[in-house]
């Protein structure tokens, strides 16, 4: 599917980051004993991920509160009138509860206009880029003006139940521990972005359009459940990152001639933050391995719907790109599915 729009601006994403910081030493030391038992060498998780550390909310912290922090940041930050927001959308993985919508818990914190409408968007990874997709949408009709996308990502809860599942589980072996190690890459952030439909200072950014596809023949390779207190996932990470790569080089052709770019005519491209691996082998599919980028996994880890607009935020603190900067945002969330965006700076 293609995605063209003609008028739409969005802010610098705004991050809200944990103060705690978990080692990948910290968690081999946490998992010593199962280390020992199945004679893993410490240090392996780094090496094959790349990922240093990550960060963790205080335990008990619901998503909602990281979603109005990150908004209340980007309102002050960017002085903007709540009354102006015409639509509020929750975009993480993690959610307070089923029902109702945690934006409607957002909604309430910020103390925004009763006429905004409010929903909650779920995608995976891609919880953001649907968001502003959908969002671009509605203002391209004419149907909103302006919209506030938040994303609270806490993965403390499946972080520590996985530890607490390997540690306890004997029949844990060096096989079946490889569909848990996906689970100890998450890391915890929040963000939060404001599209418009004119430019100015607090959205002097220009969506360009891109496109979408899907390959749901890999549905199955990487599937959460449980509650926001107790997360349980399971991957099949080299399947995934087959899958994954080859719908990345696909997607990308697509949004090439979407917005009539080459490649030779990005100045930056920022993909999904899952690790070491996926980052060298899509890149290198897509033919971008050439083009600057900015990564965050390494300190950060995988922060699902966050990972990639945080990004987009550490790029403009450490490399401030110029104005007219062409920069594509390559997005991929288990289901598998694809959105990339372009965006002029």
């Amino acid at each position: 599917m293609k995605l063209n729009f003609s008028n739409v601006w969005f802010s610098t994403p705004t991050s809200y980051l944990p103060e705690t910081i978990v080692s990948s030493e910290a968690i081999e030391s946490r998992l010593g004993s199962l280390y020992k038992r199945l004679k893993l060498p410490h240090g392996r998780l780094e090496l094959m991920t790349g990922i240093k550390e990550r960060r963790t909310w205080p335990i008990g912290t619901k998503p909602s509160s990281l979603s109005i922090n990150a908004g209340k940041k980007l309102i002050e930050e960017n002085k903007i009138n709540r009354d102006d927001i015409d639509l509020l959308i929750h975009s993480s993985v993690c959610r307070d509860f089923l029902e109702p919508a945690t934006s409607s818990v957002v909604h309430h914190g910020l103390e925004l206009n009763p006429n905004c409408m409010i929903f909650d968007l779920s995608n995976a990874c891609l919880g953001v880029l649907s968001s502003m997709t959908m969002a671009a949408q509605m203002i391209e009709t004419g149907t909103i003006k302006h919209a506030l996308i938040v994303s609270g990502e806490n993965g403390g809860p499946l972080l520590n139940s996985t530890i607490d599942n390997l540690l306890n589980d004997k029949n844990i072996n060096r096989k079946n521990i490889k569909k848990y190690i996906a689970n100890l890459t998450i890391g915890s952030a929040a963000v939060a972005i404001l599209l418009s439909n004119k430019k100015s200072e607090s959205t002097p950014h220009q969506l360009i359009g891109g496109s979408n596809m899907t390959d749901s023949n890999a549905h199955n390779l990487c599937q959460g459940d449980g509650d926001p207190n107790s997360l349980t996932m399971q991957t099949d990470s080299e399947e995934l990152l087959k899958a994954g790569t080859k719908l990345a080089k696909n997607n990308v052709e697509e949004m090439l001639k979407a917005l009539e770019w080459k490649r030779e005519e990005l100045d930056y491209v920022i993909g999904h933050q899952v690790g070491r691996a996926h980052e060298e082998q899509t890149m290198k599919a897509m033919k971008l391995n050439n083009i600057e980028t900015e990564i965050t996994y390494d300190f950060l880890g995988n922060t699902g719907s966050a990972a990639l607009p945080v990004t987009l935020s550490h790029l403009e603190e450490t490399k401030s790109p110029k104005p007219g900067s062409k920069i594509a945002l390559l997005g991929i969330g288990s289901g598998l599915t694809s959105i990339m965006l372009g965006a002029k700076w």
